[in-house]
């Protein structure tokens, strides 16, 4: 998700590779036999080129552990593909990753990373929803460091020009993108609805915000057959078939749908905040004339997925001890603030959302943290990467005509059921 590149762009994903102890114990060049020596830092998608200067500060006081920084795929799926190569390898050069949020149950249950101990790391700091997207069975396997929550942006001057508040539930969305987007050349909504990553996303958005789950128990029970699943769908579904969300959407990506907004096509957007960032800059046509809320339920606001991602140790690494104080050093308050202004993310420490400088500088911020502590964990699941692909491809049936959405439910049952098994 880029801001990974989640908000990235879209969903951030950032990779942290550090390189040191081999799986049999032997120091590598460079390690001192305590688990410290040089790091190497990977990253996928490092958009806003923030990272490197970062990091020269861990250079310039941790000389013996100095990082190298090297870059993944921009992809989110290219780089899961990578890593989870990698880490089946008895040689993996990875010591440490920033993984999606998404992925923590499954590299923890498959044994890739390490579990860490709780009073290494400042967790009572941050916002609390962040911590749990970085365990796993009940244990600490990572510790969050970007963390990530879906917004509603929308075009102030078109609702003030129609006399229409900003909308607070979906029957509210709907009229504004049916009525007022029509009379200024506008699509009403968009959001993620290509079958990637990002169709996962906002078809859990929109189950979670009905009152609906996917899984249970750490993915060994699947919840997805209810009605508050058809309602979500079923709102997806509806907005194709009428029109006010437009087929085109079904191609989009986080980039798509920013740049269709930005480009002044859209009158409501669902996106990470980095959007708004993008949409509010000085470049924007659209610029001076967004607003943003959190994201509308059936009722009243509804549920975002926590996007973001969080830092692991791989049980191969071979400098344990950097890669705990890497992992430290990141998420301290003053790296955190820089992740904020240096790279537009949003930071998991809970005191900064709450900084009058940073929110004049970061109007979105009081929202973004609104959304964040309403949010939820996308499915947890040890086969992850299989259970999102089941949900992009029976959404998108449900969004395209090919199922209604109550058969496009029973069937991603039956298949999350079986990939439970």
């Amino acid at each position: 998700m880029r801001w990974m590149r989640a908000a990235g762009r879209g969903l951030l994903v950032v990779a942290v590779v550090l390189s040191g102890y081999v799986a049999s114990g032997t120091p590598s060049d460079g390690a001192r036999g305590d688990g410290r020596g040089p790091l190497t830092l990977a990253t996928a998608g490092d958009l806003t080129g923030y990272l490197g200067p970062l990091l020269e500060g861990w250079n310039r006081t941790h000389p013996g552990e100095k990082v190298t920084l090297v870059e993944l795929p921009d992809s989110a799926d290219e780089t899961h593909a990578q890593m989870t190569t990698d880490l089946r390898s008895d040689n993996s050069r990875f010591d440490v990753l920033n993984i999606d949020v998404a992925w923590t149950s499954e590299f923890a249950a498959a044994g890739w990373i390490a579990p860490l101990r709780r009073d290494s790391f400042p967790l009572k700091s941050f916002l609390p929803p962040v911590v749990d997207t970085a365990t796993y069975d009940r244990k600490l396997y990572a510790v969050p460091y970007v963390t990530n929550a879906g917004l509603l942006l929308y075009r102030k001057d078109v609702l003030a020009e129609e006399g229409i508040a900003p909308p607070r539930t979906w029957a509210e969305l709907e009229r504004a993108a049916k009525t007022g987007a029509p009379k200024h050349g506008l699509d009403g909504y968009a959001g993620q609805l290509l079958p990637y990553e990002g169709l996962t996303v906002n078809a859990a958005e929109a189950v979670y915000s009905a009152g609906g789950t996917i899984l249970g128990d750490e993915g060994e029970r699947v919840t997805v057959d209810s009605a508050a699943a058809r309602e979500g769908i079923g709102f997806l579904a509806r907005g194709v078939r009428e029109g006010w969300i437009p087929k085109k959407a079904l191609t989009y990506t986080e980039e798509e749908s920013r740049q269709a907004f930005q480009e002044g096509r859209l009158l409501f957007l669902r996106n990470w905040p980095y959007a708004y960032v993008s949409a509010s800059g000085k470049e924007s046509e659209v610029a001076g004339k967004v607003g943003a809320l959190p994201l509308p339920g059936p009722d009243g606001p509804g549920t975002s997925v926590l996007g973001g991602s969080n830092l692991a140790v791989s049980s191969h690494a071979r400098h344990p001890a950097s890669a705990t104080r890497l992992l430290a050093y990141l998420t301290g308050e003053k790296v955190q603030r820089q992740v904020l202004t240096r790279g537009a993310l949003p930071p998991v420490r809970a005191a900064l959302y709450q900084d009058p400088a940073l929110i004049r500088k970061f109007p979105y911020l009081p929202t973004l943290r609104a959304s964040v502590l309403a949010a939820a964990p996308r499915p947890k699941s040890p086969r992850y990467d299989q259970v999102s692909l089941a949900v992009q491809a029976a959404v998108y049936d449900a969004m395209a005509g090919h199922q209604t959405p109550e058969a496009a439910v029973r069937r991603l049952a039956r298949e999350l059921a079986a990939i439970s098994r």
